[in-house]
Formats: structure tokens, C-alpha cells, sequence
């Protein structure tokens, strides 16, 4: 690779990381070789972006290239070791896993390290993956089974994931005898590191599967149900234990987790487990009260206005709001806050009636209203006489 690195992504070279991963997962999507099927072109592009990408997301190999050049990374990368699967198990270089964010908005850190070599022998569990799924306020009451279809890494059926093409297997690392460490010692002390040889793995693969090119995993989709409990919140975590990334060379598969983010309603806004709805009256109603209909999660409800209840006045029905998701059988209030609706539009006699009304008010009906003018009254006498 010859090119500016810089130049291969299409970012300044005082780019920020975020900006250096941004460019990258945009030109992976773009050119990765699974949507551009026997192009020659966009293949070589897609390793070069994998290969600029590689060293530009490591400060120390950045800060190597931006002092000295290709030729400062080629002298650092003297002694081998490096590069190994990256979790793209179309063998085409690494950056599977910041693809994959495309399609789960994060992949978690806790997986096996995608088979790079962790230093730890034999097979290393997969990735985990980040899913998140947008539910209705109407799920989280009632909880819900979703069946949702994902990209996903999966045992190569071809090897049985074993990475070795048929009829032929793995075999043992001569240099660490299948520990995946080497150990050697300087003064008194003893070092342990990923044997190079066979890259921590502990086996070696002579004969390599040639659909996963000796990964013994491949990219494809599938199908799982995610049962929803009630009660979910923005930000709830599922866990489906196995169905993130097959691990490489026949390891363990890493974990799902489903995160919740709970779409906003267009009548109830939630606090916890209870629920608040705005409900308009008119002042016949604010006056003199009565009953009044109300929504709910689960049907109507009745509730009581008392004679002369104020705007912004919060009547809560007990047990009528979300479930608590650990505490089952437990559940929030529904709290409806008043609304006193004045008209728009008036007809003559609803003029003349409100006219009459206003004639007829007193101190007793409007306290409120009286208070406040006298305080003014008192207030404007007080500027007057200075």
C-alpha cells in the first residue's frame, strides 16, 4: 500500500477518531464484496479501506505513520504477530465487527476478541451484538413475543466450524504445543505472549475450508423471537444467551442483547410505571363537576371531578398505570391532569349568558380572581400616595 491513508478514507489528517471511523463505515458498506458480488475493483478498494483503517485506528501505529510514513510501519511490523480474523469471516481483512454496528448501533466489548488472538489457547468465544428494538407504550403493558430477522455470524456448516476443509483437521502448534503462549525468559523474570506461530489459537489450519476460508464461521441472517416482558423501560437489556457471533475455529457463541427504547405516545406520557393523560373539560364541567370518561391502557375509565376543580388540578386512578417489570402483579396509577377548555366561538346567547354570569359573580364563586384585585387595587393606591 502506497497511497496516503488519509487519502484512502477521504479525511484530513488532523481527523478526529470518530470522524476516521465515520469515513471507514461508510466505505466498508459501500464496497464490502457482499453487495458488490465478483467485483474485482471494489474488492481491492474494500482491503485497501480495511488496510488504512487498520493502522488509523491505532494511536500508536497513526502517530508511527504520521512521523515516518509506509516505511515506519514497515519496520515496526517486523517480527510478525500481527493482523489475524478481525471478524470478517469473508476473508477479506478485518472491520467485520464496525459493519456490524451499522446494523446493531454498537457491538459489546465482552466477546473473545473475534478470534484475534487474545492469548488465551484453544477456541475463543464470539462477539456479542447489540440489537435495539423500538416498542409501544400498549407492549409494555401487556408484554409481547416479536420475531425479528438479523444479520448475524454463524457456524460454517461446510467444516462444522472447524475451519479445516473436509476430510482434514486442525493441528496442534509445534512451537507452543497447543497452549497458544510462548514464554521466554529474560533475567529473573519470565514472559508470557500469544505464540506468533499460530496466533494464540493453538492450532494451526493446513487446509483452510474454502467457504469460510478458515474461519469456520460466515455472515448470514436469522430468525429469533424476543419475548418482551411487561413493564420494559427505555434502555431495558435482554439477554439471549448464544445468539450473537459463533465463535472462531468451533468456539462458543457470543451473547445477544435486545436493547428496549420505548416509542413516545400520542395520549399517556410515562414516569415509571405510572402514566399521565391531559384531559380537557369545559367550564360547565370545571364548575360544577361530575363524571368524566377517561382513557386507560386497557379500556375507559370514570373519573370524578370535583365542583370547581382548577386547571392543572391531578386526579390519579389507583393501579390503572404499567406494570412494574420486576415486581409482577404491581402497578403504577394513570394521574389525569385537568384542563379547563375556554371557547373559541360563541354564539349571542352564549354571550349575553356569560354576560349574565359575570353580573351575578361574587367574591364567594371567584375567590381567586377577587383576591388578586385587591391585591392590585391595594398595590396601585400604594404607588399613587408616594
Amino acid at each position: 500500500m502506497s497511497r496516503d491513508l488519509y487519502e484512502i478514507l477521504g479525511v484530513p489528517k488532523d481527523a478526529s477518531d470518530a470522524a476516521i471511523k465515520k469515513a471507514y463505515r461508510a466505505l466498508a458498506m459501500e464496497l464490502h464484496p457482499d453487495r458488490n458480488p465478483g467485483d474485482k475493483v471494489a474488492e481491492s478498494k474494500f482491503k485497501e479501506v480495511n488496510g488504512a483503517y487498520e493502522v488509523l485506528k491505532d494511536p500508536k501505529k497513526r502517530a508511527i505513520y504520521d512521523q515516518y510514513g509506509h516505511a515506519g510501519l514497515n519496520q515496526s511490523a517486523g517480527g510478525g504477530g500481527g493482523g489475524g480474523f478481525s471478524g470478517d469471516p469473508s476473508g477479506f481483512g478485518g472491520g467485520f465487527g464496525d459493519i456490524f454496528e451499522e446494523f446493531f448501533g454498537d457491538i459489546f466489548g465482552g466477546g473473545g476478541g473475534g478470534g484475534r488472538g487474545g492469548g488465551r489457547g484453544g477456541p475463543q468465544k464470539g462477539e456479542d451484538f447489540r440489537y435495539d428494538m423500538t416498542v409501544t407504550l400498549e407492549t409494555v403493558m401487556h408484554g409481547a413475543s416479536e420475531r425479528i430477522r438479523i444479520p448475524s455470524i454463524v457456524r460454517c456448516e461446510t467444516c462444522r466450524g472447524s475451519g479445516s476443509r473436509p476430510g482434514s483437521g486442525p493441528e496442534t502448534c509445534s512451537s507452543c504445543g497447543g497452549s497458544g503462549q510462548v514464554r521466554t525468559q529474560q533475567g529473573f523474570f519470565s514472559i508470557s505472549r500469544p505464540c506468533p506461530n499460530c496466533r494464540g489459537q493453538g492450532r494451526i489450519i493446513r487446509n483452510p475450508c474454502g467457504e469460510c476460508q478458515g474461519q469456520g464461521r460466515q455472515r448470514s441472517e436469522k430468525t429469533l423471537t424476543v419475548k418482551i416482558p411487561p413493564g420494559v423501560e427505555t434502555g431495558t437489556r435482554i439477554r439471549l444467551t448464544g445468539e450473537g457471533g459463533a465463535g472462531p475455529l468451533g468456539g462458543p457463541s457470543g451473547d445477544l442483547y435486545i436493547i428496549i427504547d420505548v416509542a413516545p405516545h400520542p395520549i399517556f406520557e410515562r414516569f415509571g410505571p405510572d402514566i399521565l393523560c391531559h384531559a380537557p373539560i369545559t367550564f360547565p364541567q370545571a364548575a360544577l363537576g361530575g363524571k368524566l370518561e377517561v382513557p386507560t391502557l386497557v379500556g375507559r375509565a370514570i373519573v370524578t371531578l370535583p365542583p370547581g376543580v382548577q386547571t392543572g388540578k391531578r386526579l390519579a386512578l389507583r393501579g390503572k398505570g404499567l406494570p412494574h417489570l420486576n415486581r409482577p402483579g404491581v402497578f403504577g396509577d394513570l394521574v389525569v391532569e385537568v384542563r379547563v377548555e375556554t371557547p373559541v366561538t360563541l354564539t349571542k346567547r352564549q354571550k349575553e349568558l356569560l354576560e349574565e354570569f359575570e353580573n351575578l359573580s361574587n367574591q364567594e364563586s371567584q375567590p381567586e380572581s377577587h383576591s388578586f384585585l385587591d391585591k392590585v387595587k391595594e398595590f396601585l393606591d400604594k404607588m399613587s400616595s408616594k
